[in-house]
């Protein structure tokens, strides 16, 4: 993205002084981390023309709307009714020999503060990270693969299983965007996958996802890990992000 601020006009020249008048600063580019935290908030939000200037705040702002996004715009729980009974069918993940091979050897990317980790390639690096939201990042800019984490204290008589049960049936009826839905179990706890069809558009974001709730130090918590990358690129990443979705370890 290019910096459209204006740069400083030069002053003009003193009566009577000698040489030319002083040269205007040269424009700045983006940072890294601006750059990274624009790349992630579009792979959040879905995409499209992004109307928000990001500056020393962008992970800040990134933090923000993954919160609305985990906590936001979930199906509706009225009328529902029984145990959530799919929650049972969540087994354990069974990663191919290529999903293993793509994290194999790789560096381990621990969450302190929420005492989850993950199997990440060497050349992953940790961008951001609170209480509530992580974000590493594979090399590159907009090419790259991005593991987005976002916990959610919940109320502790919230429908946990009747709510995955609706996330399931929602996502599992629209085959249009939704290629694949499934009940899996990441380091014990019951959730649900989903990976998102290709973007109409190219450069639009492309995830893998997982949701599920656990009881953390006596909280109960929704746990959304997103893995994600521009649909160009989606292909050529898949492998490492199931691999690295599928060695999640989540402390109790």
């Amino acid at each position: 993205m290019q910096n459209y601020n204006n740069p400083a006009q030069p002053p003009p020249p003193q009566q009577g002084g000698y040489g030319r008048p002083p040269q205007p600063p040269a424009k700045k580019g983006m940072s890294t981390g601006v750059k990274i935290a624009i790349v992630a908030l579009v792979l959040v939000l879905g995409g499209g023309v992004l109307l928000v200037v990001l500056v020393g705040g962008g992970v800040y702002l990134l933090s923000r709307k993954a919160q609305e996004v985990a906590s936001a715009s979930r199906p509706g729980l009225s009328g529902l009714t029984g145990s959530g009974a799919g929650v049972s069918e969540a087994e354990p993940p069974t990663p191919t020999a290529e999903q293993q091979a793509a994290v194999a050897g790789g560096q381990t990317a621990e969450w302190e503060q929420q005492e989850i980790s993950w199997t990440v390639p060497q050349r992953w690096k940790k961008h951001s990270g609170d209480s509530q939201t992580l974000l590493w990042r594979s090399p590159g800019s907009w090419d790259a693969a991005s593991l987005i984490v976002n916990i959610s204290p919940m109320a502790a008589d919230f429908p946990s299983d009747i709510s995955l049960k609706s996330y399931y049936d929602t996502y599992a009826k629209d085959k249009q965007k939704y290629a694949e839905v499934r009940w899996i179990k990441l380091g014990g706890v019951a959730g649900v996958m989903f990976r998102e069809t290709a973007p109409e558009s190219a450069d639009g974001a492309q995830r893998l996802q997982w949701l599920g709730f656990r009881d953390y130090k006596g909280q109960k918590q929704m746990v959304n890990i997103m893995l994600a990358s521009r649909g160009k690129d989606f292909a050529r990443h898949e492998d490492t992000l199931y691999g690295i979705l599928y060695s999640t370890e989540l402390g109790e």
